[in-house]
């Protein structure tokens, strides 16, 4: 009698499976590229409509409507040096961080494992000026009856990918339009423009850069391989427009969130010749000497666009 119960629970068990699979479960649809491209375009916005408030010397809290009338937050902080005009890194944080992760080895008692806090630091020692935002659905803007948990239940269990790709792609939209506030400020060098990003921020940045030439460095950290099951926000999609951006990929070699393998594939379908691929020991969470790679990339990329100019 046991055994038939077994039986018929396995049996239920894989049944359920199943029926999840073929009707549940999200399947991989190839999009062109051009309409890919065309789903991140946005209607210009006043950016003059900016608002700065002084936190203390260098640094501003930055809050603008975005293209859809959304407020956005953020921070901006310029290097301590007489420069008339900085490179900037535009950071993006993982998910579920914001974008005080950029200045803060913890938040509200949880530490920053990413270590971005250290990469914004190496940045402002190299010259550059540093700004970021929060994503769609993060810090200031998250909502209580749409959490990161239910979205990405959603993507994983339910078949319902639309409000992760929203939130990513409008995500996208929202650092274009700080990309258009950059351009208009006098202490900014608008043509030394880096994105840099962990994890879902890495995804971020290599998005942004593909679709917006005026970003003309990378720095793309852990970032999660996705297939065409999510093909709208899957770099691998449109990296190849990445034609003339110098591009710092970092990876580990026992990420939970993208093989070796799919790591390598990534970094093949990146376009231009100024890339770089370097590999760490580890698992998604990479030890904190990676940051020292990144601060001698920004160094040598902005001595090198410095020689090209």
């Amino acid at each position: 009698m046991k055994k038939k119960i077994l039986g018929y629970s396995s049996l239920v068990l894989i049944t359920g499976f199943l029926f999840w699979y073929f009707f549940i479960a999200l399947k991989p649809v190839e999009i062109p590229q051009k309409e890919i491209v065309n789903s991140y375009r946005y209607p210009p916005i006043q950016t003059e409509s900016v608002e700065l408030k002084e936190l203390h010397p260098n640094s501003f809290e930055i809050t603008f409507r975005s293209f859809d009338g959304s407020i956005v937050n953020g921070q901006i902080t310029y290097p301590e040096n007489d420069e008339a005009k900085h490179p900037v890194v535009v950071g993006v944080s993982a998910m579920g961080r914001n974008y005080h992760r950029w200045w803060v080895e913890s938040f509200k008692g949880r530490p920053t494992v990413t270590n971005v806090n250290k990469v914004g630091e190496a940045a402002l020692e190299s010259g550059y000026a540093v700004v970021a935002i929060d994503a769609r659905y993060h810090g200031s803007r998250k909502d209580p009856d749409r959490t990161l948990r239910s979205i990405m239940n959603d993507l994983h269990f339910f078949g319902d990918k639309s409000v992760y790709e929203e939130m990513i792609v409008n995500t996208v939209k929202d650092y274009r339009v700080l990309l258009d506030w950059l351009e208009s400020q006098d202490g900014i060098d608008s043509r030394n423009i880096v994105m840099a990003g962990y994890s879902m921020g890495g995804q971020v940045a290599l998005l942004t850069a593909s679709v917006d030439d005026r970003v003309n460095g990378v720095v793309s950290i852990v970032p999660p391989y996705l297939d065409d099951k999510v093909a709208l926000v899957a770099p691998k999609n449109v990296v190849s427009l990445l034609d003339s951006a110098q591009v710092l990929l970092i990876t580990s070699d026992d990420d939970e969130n993208a093989s070796e393998e799919e790591n390598l594939s990534l970094f093949n379908e990146i376009a231009t010749t100024r890339k770089e691929h370097q590999i760490f020991e580890g698992s998604h969470i990479l030890p904190a000497r990676y940051v020292e790679s990144v601060r001698e990339w920004l160094v040598d990329a902005s001595r090198d666009r410095q020689i090209n100019d």
